[in-house]
């Protein structure tokens, strides 16, 4: 891949996890100023939390590879080799985020009813597959 692609992957994917940390960090503050101190209420708050760590650990290896790979930057004649940790740790943080988001996604129904929590955990397995099809390749 070039480093025109590198950049702009870097850039969408920031967009992307920009959103969903801002969305997590929400819940998470939502959940921090309420009331319920029950098990499944720290579960979505655990959940939450590593979804909002994961998802600005994201931005920030993001933003670390769109600065190397802007035409014209301050680092010259750089290769793909030169953010490898920034790509790894951008990209496992990214799906670590994302199963946490689904994961709150399935468990935010169960603390209304049974069915309203089998409903919210099958839209978050849904979610999450749909989520890896659309991100995934396969070439025949």
């Amino acid at each position: 891949m070039t480093l025109e692609y590198w950049n702009e992957l870097a850039k969408q994917t920031l967009l992307i996890s920009s959103l969903l940390s801002g969305f997590s960090i929400t819940v998470v503050a939502n959940l921090l100023v309420s009331d319920k101190n029950e098990k499944l209420t720290n579960q979505i708050l655990k959940t939450a939390t590593l979804s909002a760590g994961c998802f600005l650990v994201s931005v920030f290896s993001m933003v670390d590879i769109m600065m190397l790979t802007t035409p014209g930057g301050i680092i010259q004649n750089i290769g793909i080799d030169d953010f490898q940790v920034s790509r790894v740790i951008g990209v496992m943080s990214f799906m670590i985020g994302l199963f946490s988001l689904s994961t709150m996604i399935a468990l935010s129904g169960w603390t209304k009813s049974k069915k309203v929590g089998m409903f919210t955990t099958f839209i978050g397995i849904l979610t999450l597959i749909l989520i890896f099809v659309t991100m995934t390749r396969f070439n025949s």
